[in-house]
């Protein structure tokens, strides 16, 4: 049996539709949630919402160049330093959109001005979640990729790991160890004023962050007396007798001020929870076999250890540095515990200032980077 309804009902439910059919013909995309990773990338709406400055990978079309927080073009484009990026490839809305700032070395390929035919195709980007034009977006790009094979790149060209992309376990860890190879080695001398400007303060000029304190402490305050910093060795010189020898015994990627009486304790322990807590350095336990650092560097140290074990293979006549999953392993080329690690690699996430020092390293002394800071979650992938 049908129930009659008479006109107020009808006028309501002409009200109702009228307010659902422009939310269900929307242009806003329900695309499906990902991790955030190379395989399983986030969607553009994800990156929206999540602006946290977390390093990550999205995949979406290309949809026109921002050229202010709420203006993209999308024809007769100015330069090739931005895209915008959206669920759709029909997609309008600013709003529904996340920008991209891109590097010079990928403006050949993914540049608007240089490769207009771009527009409408789907990409994948890794970077850092934030704003740019003071609209959410990806910024300090690492790698721009297509699976479109209309969208043609330059051989050679395009993103620092391009022959790390999509690999996994020892091809993963290979692959890395060639890209990373080569760089210019300092003088164990010069990483004095090296540290100065990768460790410092970025609330004061003056002076740099120690490792394991946290302490902010003057420039020029280092050397061997009490309260000096002095340069830790976060693999231990002694896992590998390697010293302060060209290679590892100078690579910025694993040295940082530290305190002297600190460092003196912290000495050649390896990395594991638990034991007590060192009086000068509170958030740091220490027992016979090992060291634990506080909680805002965990991942820090996790990081700069799966980079010498990837950087150090063993080949050019260099000493091959592994991790394992033990502690006293005294002068043998190994580190531990990895396990523990890859838990510290997840729990402390890549911040600003590690960030930076990357940068600084890269651009200005050894010109390699650190892989595990621009793609955290290559450790599991290597370290399963």
């Amino acid at each position: 049996m049908f129930r009659k309804h008479g006109p107020r009902f009808i006028l309501s439910l002409l009200f109702m539709l009228a307010f659902l059919i422009p939310v269900l013909t929307s242009t806003t995309s329900f695309a499906a949630t990902g991790a955030g990773s190379v395989s399983s990338p986030f969607s553009v709406s994800q990156v929206i919402s999540q602006q946290d400055g977390s390093i990550k990978t999205v995949s979406g079309y290309v949809v026109g160049q921002p050229i202010s927080a709420n203006a993209v073009v999308t024809s007769s484009y100015p330069n090739d330093y931005a895209l915008a990026l959206a669920d759709s490839p029909s997609e309008t809305n600013t709003a529904n959109m996340a920008y991209i700032q891109v590097p010079a070395s990928f403006r050949p390929d993914f540049g608007l001005q240089s490769k207009p035919a771009l527009k409408g195709k789907k990409i994948t980007v890794t970077g850092v979640l934030g704003a740019y034009f003071s609209h959410p977006g990806i910024k300090d790009v690492t790698a721009m990729n297509s699976s479109d094979a209309s969208v043609p790149v330059t051989p050679g060209a395009g993103s620092y790991y391009d022959t790390a992309i999509g690999k996994s376990g020892s091809s993963l860890k290979n692959a890395l160890h060639e890209i990373i190879d080569d760089h210019v080695e300092i003088s164990y001398a010069n990483v004095w004023d090296a540290l100065r400007e990768t460790d410092e303060d970025p609330n004061n000029a003056n002076n740099v962050i120690l490792l394991y304190t946290g302490r902010s402490q003057g420039k020029t305050v280092n050397g061997s007396g009490v309260n000096d910093w002095n340069r830790e060795h976060v693999w231990a010189k002694s896992h590998g007798d390697f010293g302060t020898t060209l290679g590892p015994g100078t690579d910025l990627h694993h040295l940082r001020p530290a305190d002297v009486s600190v460092n003196s304790t912290r000495n050649n322990l390896d990395f594991d929870n638990g034991g007590s807590e060192h009086s000068e350095a509170k958030g740091n336990y220490y027992d016979s076999d090992s060291w634990e650092p506080r909680d805002g560097v965990k991942g820090d140290v996790a990081r700069m250890l799966f980079y010498m074990a990837v950087r150090y293979e063993g080949d050019d006549g260099e000493i091959d540095l592994e991790l394992n999953n033990q502690v006293n392993n005294g002068t043998a080329p190994y580190h531990g515990k990895l396990s523990v690690l890859l838990k510290w690699n997840e729990q402390d996430p890549v911040d600003a200032f590690e960030r930076n020092r990357n940068e600084v390293i890269y651009n200005k002394y050894q010109h390699n980077r650190n892989p595990f800071i621009d793609h955290p979650e290559w450790a599991s992938a290597i370290w399963k």
